[in-house]
């Protein structure tokens, strides 16, 4: 078996390991004619360009060109809310590119770059989100997130408690950063190879930049070396200045930000910030919550709107809360736009919930395991936006799966018995849930197109509008085609994506890229297959419904008598029958109103849950992370190596975020404000092997088949990231092992091993105080 289902190994594993793999930046070094291209970057968190002399950097060694406001000939903006000027007359973070050179060698550039001279007028900057919620500074739009009477069930509620969370955020931290290509021929068609996971969206904007239609610009994306969300957006305006620096100069362009140029201007995760109370019952079930949820955006509004209601969308993680009353805001600060990354604002939503829960169950008297459990959602519950919670039965079957496959009893007895035994060192061991929402927010995105062909020989091409980050989109594309048509995959090949060739493409995002496109490409190759079962028939002498392809065959239903799958498209060829077809796909059964934040907006939802296990050292707060064991549903899977993969990746990754990735700015009142502090990899931690959980396993949730998607598979992209909330609830049990018991522990998020030493250290002090002094002697 080489098609749905089967364990293959990713379509480009073999170029990986041996380097042979090529990316964007890789096609601009094989043409000797690139010019390179530098960002002359701001030097404040605020201030007005009041002069800008480039003639230096004009007469410097090797320099060509330099791009500003004055040579755009459309539009002066890379934003799709027309809010993100290419060149501004207004900086609005520190590291903003004012304008970019253009030289025969990067080194050219770079000290031509340095020879560009401006005059700012410095302005007032707001840099943490609490000055901007002091201030007053927000943008977008304010959703509220309501069900019931929230102030009421929090009245009457036997327990009532309420706290303040903030999470920060986090780098993308690609392999690969961003980089683009771009060209111009004979005829005036621009051509941009891009590490976009939005072609279609990056080909508007660029045309939209050069006062071109869209049909005069091609964005091919050929691969990416990583994105996790932040080539959703931030890739556009970086195309856009190498089209217009091609345009300009009539050779291409070559535009790759170094590693610090990648972290000082591009968006990450969204910090959020939350001020919460919450109703429980004499039981510890939920009765209501009421919140206010502020994301910090950044300067300007990019995917914000939409990652804050999803946030808010997922505030409910896999519980049931009856009352809820919820505002999302948009702080808008001197810093990065904030954008996708891997979740979309539901990591941060879900975060409130499992925080709560975390810091309520010993005040409540219950573990937080058992805390969690009474709360699931069950058969027959609706989320607070109104959808019902279709399978929720998997949800308290995976918690009890795990439970028996990790031995959760047990181990909670063998870590009181070493906590007992151990004064310095404690463990902590922690299960936790996850339902996420899949589709985009946006109704229209969830569509999709393809375009398979067969030639006569047999061989088959695909074209999809899905992009690879290497998550293995492709590898389960070829499967699905492989499958639809009953072909071996070997026969099976994909084109890189190209606007030109599957147009008005949605994104490669919101873990919907299988979904949309998988349905695209099963629906083009039944489309071919229907024609190719009428010729077969015909030289079968069965009816074409009961025409079966499978592994190059054909045969009737029941015969023995089989032809060869390039026979029959032969002898479709000789007959004059199409062997090409465009495929569609759009999402049913979705509706979204977005200002009353009511309706259906996913069209399933992805199950999990994940047990993991710490030892935390009280001298200095460092921590081993033992053990994770995971359970998660991906429906009957496409590839089940990819999602195995991918599970394992997306936990890491959450992990990192939760505990160890602590990105800064410099919030000083010196000329740095505002400048990004964790540029690298020597200041910005990153997990490695060392943080892995000493013992790993994953396992997929069995016979869990979701009807209506692509062969009753699931997404599997983003739910895995916060499968890693039980790590930083495992450092919760740790710290709070030092302690008497019963009492809260807060922890900040990230839960740095400096977090998690004065989070020890407060744990030791109520101690302290509940121990009897000795009388004297």
């Amino acid at each position: 078996m080489s098609g749905v289902g089967a364990p293959e190994s990713h379509e480009s594993a073999a170029l990986h390991v041996t380097g042979a793999t090529l990316y964007t930046d890789d096609l601009a070094a094989r043409d000797p004619r690139a010019l390179h291209a530098w960002p002359v970057q701001a030097t404040h968190a605020h201030a007005r360009v009041m002069a800008m002399d480039t003639s230096r950097a004009r007469s410097s060694a090797g320099v060509v060109e330099v791009l500003t406001a004055e040579d755009v000939p459309g539009t002066n903006d890379a934003g799709v809310k027309k809010d993100e000027p290419l060149f501004p007359a207004e900086v609005m973070y520190y590291g903003h590119a004012v304008c970019w050179v253009l030289g025969e060698t990067e080194e050219a550039a770079r000290l031509g770059a340095e020879a560009v001279q401006i005059d700012y007028e410095p302005l007032p900057s707001l840099v943490t989100l609490d000055e901007a919620i002091t201030a007053g500074s927000f943008q977008g739009r304010q959703p509220v997130l309501s069900r019931g009477d929230a102030a009421a069930a929090l009245e009457s509620a036997p327990h009532r408690f309420s706290g303040h969370l903030e999470c920060g955020g986090q780098d993308h931290f690609y392999l690969e950063t961003h980089a683009s290509f771009a060209a111009v021929d004979e005829a005036g068609q621009v051509m941009v190879h891009s590490s976009t996971q939005h072609p279609s969206e990056t080909q508007e904007i660029v045309a939209q930049v050069l006062g071109l239609s869209s049909h005069e610009v091609t964005v091919q994306s050929l691969r990416m070396g990583g994105a996790f969300g932040g080539k959703e957006m931030q890739p556009h305006g970086l195309a856009a200045v190498a089209a217009l620096g091609a345009v300009r100069t009539g050779r291409p362009v070559r535009l790759r930000l170094n590693r610090t140029q990648d972290m000082t201007m591009t968006g990450k995760r969204h910090p959020f910030a939350a001020d919460w109370e919450v109703g429980f019952d004499e039981q510890g079930h939920l009765l209501g919550l009421s919140a206010v949820v502020t994301a910090d955006g950044g300067w300007a509004l990019d995917l914000s709107e939409p990652v804050l209601s999803r946030a808010l969308c997922h505030m409910d993680n896999a519980y049931l809360i009856p009352a809820v009353e919820v505002l999302g805001r948009i702080a808008k600060t001197h810093k990065t736009s904030q954008t996708a990354f891997r979740g979309f604002g539901g990591p941060q939503g879900m975060l409130i919930i499992e925080d709560i829960l975390g810091r309520c169950a010993p005040r409540l008297e219950i573990q937080p395991d058992e805390l969690r459990r009474r709360n699931l959602y069950r058969p027959g519950d609706f989320t607070p936006y109104g959808q019902p919670v279709r399978h929720a039965e998997r949800i308290g079957d995976i918690w009890e799966q795990l439970g028996q496959r990790a031995e959760v009893s047990r181990r909670h007895r063998e870590i009181a018995e070493f906590n007992a035994a151990h004064r310095h060192l404690k463990r902590g061991m922690a299960v936790t849930p996850v339902k996420f929402g899949i589709s985009f927010n946006f109704t229209a995105f969830n569509q999709a197109g393809a375009l398979v062909h067969v030639y006569k020989d047999g061989s088959v091409l695909i074209n999809h509008g899905g992009t690879e980050m290497g998550q293995g989109l492709h590898t389960k594309m070829r499967q699905v085609a492989a499958t639809a048509l009953g072909v071996p995959l070997h026969q099976v090949r994909l084109a890189p994506t190209r606007t030109d060739k599957v147009p008005n493409t949605s994104a490669t995002a919101a873990s919907s890229g299988a979904d949309l496109n998988g349905g695209a490409i099963k629906n083009a190759c039944e489309q071919i297959r229907g024609r190719l079962a009428e010729v077969a028939a015909r030289r079968l002498d069965v009816h074409c419904h009961d025409v079966r392809f499978e592994a190059g065959q054909v045969r009737g239903l029941g015969q023995q008598r089989a032809l060869e799958f390039a026979e029959v498209v032969r002898h479709a060829y000789l007959q004059r029958v199409q062997l090409f077809a465009a495929g569609y796909y759009r999402t049913e059964g979705i509706h979204w109103d977005a200002a009353r934040m009511q309706g259906e907006p996913f069209k399933y939802f992805a199950y999990g849950a994940a047990v993991s296990e710490v030892e935390v050292d009280g001298f200095t707060g460092a921590y081993r992370l033992l053990r994770t064991d995971i359970l998660h549903d991906v429906g009957d899977s496409l590839s089940p190596m990819i999602d195995v993969g991918q599970i394992e990746g997306g936990f890491v990754q959450g992990a990192g975020w939760l505990t160890l990735e602590d990105f800064r700015w410099d919030t000083s009142e010196t000329e740095r404000r505002g400048r990004v502090l964790t540029q690298s990899a020597s200041t910005y931690k990153l997990p490695s092997f060392s943080e892995m959980p000493e013992e790993f396993t994953v396992h997929l949730y069995e016979r869990a088949t979701e009807a209506g998607v692509v062969y009753g598979s699931k997404a599997v992209g983003e739910p895995p990231l916060m499968l890693a909330f039980s790590v930083r609830e495992a450092l919760r049990a740790a710290a709070g092992a030092f302690g008497p018991g019963g009492v809260e522990v807060q922890l900040p998020s990230p839960a740095t091993p400096e977090a998690v030493f004065w989070a020890v250290q407060a744990a030791r002090t109520v101690a302290a105080a509940e121990t009897p002094v000795p009388a004297s002697g």
